[in-house]
């Protein structure tokens, strides 16, 4: 970790506990700041600002007092989840308080540099797949970010030695200042967080500061089959690495004769990465760029089954294939997941009803011969699966009971793909809760 002074003995208030805050507030404190936690928790039910307590650091827990900013402070590191039209966070702003997230101070301690995600869907597969690749290339990669792992925590470990390869979301991206990641990725962009960003063009802002301070020295890994990503390539001063599904592409990762290229070089052939070929690409750049050969690249190709919950390979049973791909809270999602396959799919879907339609799913169910459905959107995704031709449509309560009943439609050589296109809250907690019941139904067939 780089020992700066820029804190030291600065008022700074930490906005908003959880895993990241948590490791901000000691971070700081032990370079030397005067740091201040607010938490709206209560702190009789906090343990996280009972422990940094315990540590010297003060803390104010309940509520989010306006008032609290005329103390003094010279920075605030607010949690990625608060929004910027949160009063305190409003008020820091007008009283001229920069405002960053714990991204940033990541970037500022780490001596490792950094290969940096983002996107709309695949962020998370993406990361997942350069780490492995990184690490089956003796790169000695080390995985943070919005995948799990807190970045600042990470970086403080990090040596010249290290990679840092980041997942990050746009909310983490609107408070980065000097972030500059050596790789940048950006998978694809939809609309997404419309309610957080309040407009298209300002959630597409938020993405392109992954690639606000990169030079002529950075490379920025782009999506070439969007209007928006290309536009984001377009302002950015890095050299710009192209990868698309449906074009040869200069300089970059694309798809030809049944392999997947790189820089006009075969790597690995497209039998061994029948999913999540978009994610791939980027993955299989971003680790060329940083040096691993095409047989560790292929090592990892071979083994992986998918991140958990997003198009997971669960089992095959009697010659069907099973996939897990619960994370698929939205439409787009699940037409990526749709387009992996060509075989006939048997598809699981359903949820929470945010009162949209589906009419977008209808060219990308051609595949699908049975459609499943539960939840909240049975009817809706109902009617757009008529309208589709899908020839048996079946209601069932929930995840756990549409299992058995799409094995028994099902023929050997089928995929029985759970992607749901909807939350999960109208019956199951979470996402990962939902795809944990589909993985268990189906160890369960007999």
């Amino acid at each position: 970790m780089k020992q700066i002074k820029t804190y030291h003995h600065k008022k700074i208030l930490v906005l908003g506990l959880a895993k990241s805050g948590v490791t901000a507030a000691a971070l700081l404190h032990r370079l030397g700041a005067f740091v201040t936690v607010n938490d709206k928790k209560p702190f009789s039910e906090n343990p996280e600002a009972q422990g940094l307590l315990e540590q010297g650091i003060k803390v104010i827990c309940g509520e989010h007092p306006v008032e609290l900013l005329d103390e003094g402070f010279e920075l605030i590191v607010k949690n990625p989840g608060i929004p910027y039209e949160n009063p305190m966070i409003q008020t820091a702003l007008d009283k001229g308080i920069p405002v960053i997230t714990e991204v940033e101070l990541s970037f500022q301690i780490s001596e490792a540099p950094f290969i940096g995600i983002t996107g709309t869907n695949g962020k998370t597969t993406t990361t997942t797949l350069i780490f492995e690749m990184l690490k089956a290339g003796n790169k000695k990669p080390l995985i943070a970010g919005n995948i799990g792992t807190v970045a600042s925590g990470v970086a403080e470990e990090a040596t010249r030695e290290n990679t840092i390869v980041i997942e990050l979301s746009s909310f983490q991206l609107m408070g980065v200042a000097a972030f500059n990641p050596k790789i940048a990725v950006i998978t694809n962009i939809y609309d997404a967080h419309l309610d957080y960003h309040g407009s298209k063009e300002a959630y597409i802002k938020a993405k392109a500061n992954i690639t606000k301070n990169q030079t002529e020295d950075e490379y920025l890994i782009v999506n070439a089959d969007q209007n928006e990503t290309i536009e984001i390539a377009r302002q950015s001063k890095a050299q710009i690495i192209p990868f698309s599904t449906k074009k040869i592409v200069d300089n970059g990762a694309y798809i030809r004769e049944g392999w997947v290229w790189f820089r006009g070089e075969k790597v690995v052939a497209v039998e061994k990465v029948a999913t999540n070929i978009e994610n791939i690409l980027c993955a299989v750049a971003a680790a060329k760029l940083s040096g691993v050969e095409n047989s560790a690249i292929s090592q990892v190709l071979k083994s992986f089954t998918g991140v958990k919950h997003r198009l997971q390979f669960v089992a095959e049973r009697a010659g069907r294939k099973f996939y897990n791909d619960s994370k698929a809270t939205n439409m787009i999602a699940t037409i990526n997941a749709l387009t992996a396959f060509d075989t006939p799919v048997i598809l699981l879907a359903g949820g929470l009803d945010r009162g949209n339609e589906f009419d977008d799913l209808i060219p990308y169910l051609q595949n699908v011969k049975v459609l499943i459905t539960f939840g909240q959107t049975a009817p809706k995704l109902e009617r757009v699966g008529k309208l589709a031709g899908i020839k048996k449509i079946e209601r069932v309560d929930n995840v756990d009971k549409a299992v058995p009943v799409a094995f028994a439609y099902s023929e050997p050589g089928d995929v029985i793909l759970l992607s749901p296109a909807c939350a999960s809250w109208d019956q199951y907690k979470t996402f990962e809760v939902r795809g944990d019941i589909f993985i268990e139904a189906v160890h369960k067939l007999k």
